[in-house]
C-alpha cells in the first residue's frame, strides 16, 4: 500500500497550491481567500517515482464556528489516516502562535511530520525559514508551491522516511486479472459480486457504507481467471463520519491503481454525481481499464435513462471509448454481457504493437490529416514504437514534437484507436525530439508504468 501524506496547517498558507502542484491536476480550487477547502480532497502524485497519496485539508483555527469545527474534524480524520504530515506555513506572516499550536497538538499526538515553510518567492531562503527553527520541528523545508520551487528536493528527501512500498504494490500474486468494483455508496457492487459468484460471498443491504474494506475474491468467467476487488463506497468527504470508513477512501485508491480493469458503478435512478467526476479522473490518470456499468435498470423510468444520457453525452464524453453495459444487478440480468466487455478491455490494454505495424499506423494518421504548422515550419513526426501496456503507450519521435497541439494528439488517440479496434482504454503518446530524446518522460509515464520501470530497475541491479 502506497503511503499516505497529509497536507496541513493555517487557512491560506497554500496547501490547495502544493495539493494541485504534485498532483498534477486543479482538483482543488485555489484562490487568496482563507477556508476556501473544507472537506479533506485525495490525490495520487503522478510526478515521482515512488508515488504516494496526498490529501489536503481545510485551515486550522483556533476560535471555530460551526463550519471551521467540521473543517478541523476532517483534518483531524486525515492525521490518523496519515504515515507523514506536512505541516505548511507562510514564510511572509512568520512564526504565528496558531502554527506553534498545532506543533504542539502533533507532538502530543506523536504524527510524525516536517515543517514547509511556502512562498519564499522574492525571498532569500535562508532568512524566510530563520524564524521558524524555535519551534524545533525535525526538518525545515523552504519552498514556493506556485512556482514549484524546493518541491522536487524536498520529496526526493522526504522518500527516506516515507514507508517502503511493496515491489508488487499492483500486481497480482497470480496470473488473474484485477477487477476493482468501483462506485457511490448503495450503487450495488457487492450485489454484482454475489451475482458474479452466484452465492452470498459479501454482506449486502440498502444502509450506505456497509462495505467498509476492500475484499479480494477468485473468480473464473469463461475459463479466464480474475481477481474481484470490492471496495468501499466512496461518499463526499463531509459525509465521512466514522475512524473505520476514512481508511476505505484510500483502500479503493489503492485498488484503482492495482486493478487491470475498473468496472464503474453507476444507479441508473441516482445519475452521476461530483464524487464520481473525481474518482472517473483518477482512474483515467492512473491509465486503468475501463467498464461502465449502469446498475438498477430493472426499476428505471425513461427520465433516468434520458437524464444518464445526456450527461455522458456533454459533461463525460471523454468516456466515448468506454463500453456502457446496462445491467441489473439484483435480478443477474446483463452480467454475461458485462464480463464480455471487461475481457475486451483487458485485451485492449494488454495489446503488443510491432514497431512496423505502428510506424504504418503513424504514417496513415499522418496522411490523412498531417500534423499542423509552427510558425511557418510543418511538424514532422518520423517514427513510432510502443512503449509500454496497461494502458497502450507509444513513444513518438520526430521534429518540434514539444509544440505539437493536445488536439492533434486526441486526433491520434482516436485514431490507433480506431484502426486498432480497442475498447475501455486510454492510449498515451510520449513525445521525443532529436535534441531531447527524453523530454517528457517523467510528465507522461503513468504511476503504474513508473513503478513497472522501478521495479525492473531493481531486478536488473540483483542480476
Amino acid at each position: 500500500m502506497r503511503p499516505v501524506v497529509a497536507l496541513i496547517g493555517r487557512p491560506n498558507v497554500g496547501k490547495s497550491t502544493l495539493f494541485n502542484f504534485l498532483t498534477k491536476s486543479r482538483d482543488a480550487l485555489v484562490a487568496d481567500y482563507p477556508g476556501l477547502t473544507r472537506d479533506r480532497k485525495y490525490g495520487i502524485c503522478v510526478r515521482y517515482e515512488k508515488p504516494f497519496i496526498l490529501i489536503d485539508t481545510g485551515g486550522i483555527v483556533d476560535e471555530q464556528d460551526e463550519i471551521e469545527a467540521g473543517m478541523q474534524s476532517q483534518t483531524d480524520y486525515a492525521i490518523e489516516e496519515a504515515d507523514f504530515v506536512l505541516h505548511l506555513v507562510d514564510a511572509h506572516d512568520g512564526l504565528l502562535p496558531e502554527d506553534q499550536a498545532i506543533v504542539s497538538m502533533l507532538r502530543k499526538r506523536n504524527i510524525n511530520f516536517v515543517m514547509v515553510v511556502n512562498k519564499i518567492d522574492g525571498v532569500d531562503a535562508n532568512i524566510a525559514i530563520s524564524d521558524f527553527h524555535q519551534v524545533g520541528a525535525p526538518k525545515l523545508y523552504p519552498i514556493a508551491a506556485k512556482q514549484g520551487r524546493g518541491i522536487e528536493s524536498m520529496i526526493e528527501d522526504l522518500f527516506s522516511d516515507l514507508p517502503a512500498v511493496p515491489e508488487q504494490d499492483e500486481e497480482q500474486l497470480d496470473n488473474s486479472t484485477g477487477i476493482a468494483i468501483i462506485g457511490r455508496p448503495n450503487v450495488g457492487k457487492s450485489t454484482l459480486i454475489n451475482a458474479l459468484l452466484k452465492e452470498e460471498r459479501l454482506v449486502t443491504s440498502s444502509v450506505p457504507g456497509t462495505t467498509r474494506d476492500s475484499v479480494k475474491i477468485p473468480f473464473e468467467f469463461n475459463n479466464h481467471a480474475f481477481t474481484l476487488i470490492d471496495t468501499a463506497g466512496v461518499r463526499r468527504k463531509s459525509k465521512v463520519r466514522e475512524v473505520v470508513e476514512k481508511y476505505s477512501i484510500v483502500q479503493t485508491l489503492e485498488a484503482i491503481s492495482s486493478a487491470h480493469v475498473v468496472i464503474f458503478m453507476v444507479d441508473v435512478i441516482q445519475g452521476l454525481a461530483d464524487q464520481d467526476s473525481t474518482l472517473l479522473e483518477i482512474i483515467l490518470r492512473e491509465g486503468t481499464a475501463l467498464v461502465l456499468a449502469i446498475n438498477k435498470t430493472d426499476n428505471a423510468s425513461q427520465d433516468d435513462y434520458v437524464r444518464l444520457d445526456y450527461a455522458l453525452d456533454t459533461r463525460y464524453q471523454y468516456l466515448s471509448y468506454v463500453e456502457k453495459i446496462k445491467i441489473s444487478a439484483a435480478k443477474k440480468i446483463g452480467l454475461k454481457k458485462l464480463m464480455n466487455a471487461v475481457v475486451a478491455a483487458n485485451k485492449s490494454a494488454s495489446i503488443d504493437l510491432s514497431t512496423s505495424q505502428a510506424n504504418r499506423l503513424l504514417e496513415m494518421a499522418v496522411e490523412s490529416n498531417p500534423p499542423p504548422l509552427v510558425k511557418g515550419r510543418r511538424i514532422k513526426l518520423r517514427y513510432t514504437h510502443q512503449g509500454g501496456s496497461h494502458p497502450p503507450t507509444f513513444v513518438l519521435y520526430g521534429s518540434q514534437t514539444s509544440k505539437l497541439p493536445k488536439s492533434y494528439i486526441r486526433y491520434l488517440e482516436n485514431f490507433f484507436r480506431s484502426k486498432l479496434k480497442l475498447v475501455g482504454t486510454p492510449i498515451r503518446f510520449l513525445l521525443r525530439s532529436p535534441d531531447n530524446p527524453y523530454a517528457g518522460k517523467q510528465n507522461t509515464l503513468t504511476p503504474r508504468q513508473q513503478r513497472k520501470r522501478e521495479r525492473m530497475v531493481k531486478y536488473h541491479k540483483r542480476k
